[in-house]
């Protein structure tokens, strides 16, 4: 029995330091991850409900999820209102609007568009899933990336961009 308390008492100890250092990594990156600018961007860092990435070479920030269950790569943009889903990726997640569904109408840079709209049962990245997200699905040939925008951001604790790093916490 006393084995078995001091078993237990030791793995408490070790979650509790791997949950502190986790944190640690993710408020304070390593070195190897702040000299990353030179190098290209690192892998996203994620310790459970909070995740950061680096901007790429593009200033960009880029992010890999898993919608309803599927990969798909997002550009994250604050100035989306909604999240973005090109038609092939919305396909592959289970979402096929046909073309009376094609409702909204968007402005783009290259004017305007229709877009469908939809609700993304739940859009998973880094640890955060987050539930019946509004989206829009546009052609691919109108949009080249996938948009994390408002409707998926506005749902998480914070986000954050400073010093080339942006950080989602839920």
């Amino acid at each position: 029995m006393r084995a078995v308390l001091v078993f237990a008492v030791a793995v408490l100890v070790v979650a509790a330091y791997s949950a502190r250092y986790a944190d640690q990594v993710v408020s304070q990156p390593a070195a190897h991850v702040v000299g990353a600018a030179a190098q290209g961007p690192r892998e996203p860092i994620s310790s459970g409900r909070s995740l950061m990435v680096e901007a790429g070479r593009d200033g960009h920030y880029a992010v890999e999820s898993r919608v309803n269950g599927r990969f798909v790569d997002f550009l994250v943009d604050t100035g989306a209102s909604l999240v973005i889903l090109r038609e092939t990726d919305a396909f592959n997640a289970g979402m096929r609007p046909r073309a009376s569904d094609y409702t909204a109408t968007v402005s783009t840079a290259n004017g305007k568009v229709k877009a469908a709209p939809v609700r993304i049962d739940r859009i998973e990245i880094g640890g955060m899933t987050v539930y019946d997200v509004p989206a829009l699905v546009l052609p691919d040939d109108i949009l080249s990336k996938n948009l994390l925008g408002m409707s998926f951001l506005s749902r998480l604790k914070r986000y954050e961009v400073a010093s080339g790093r942006m950080v989602l916490e839920q």
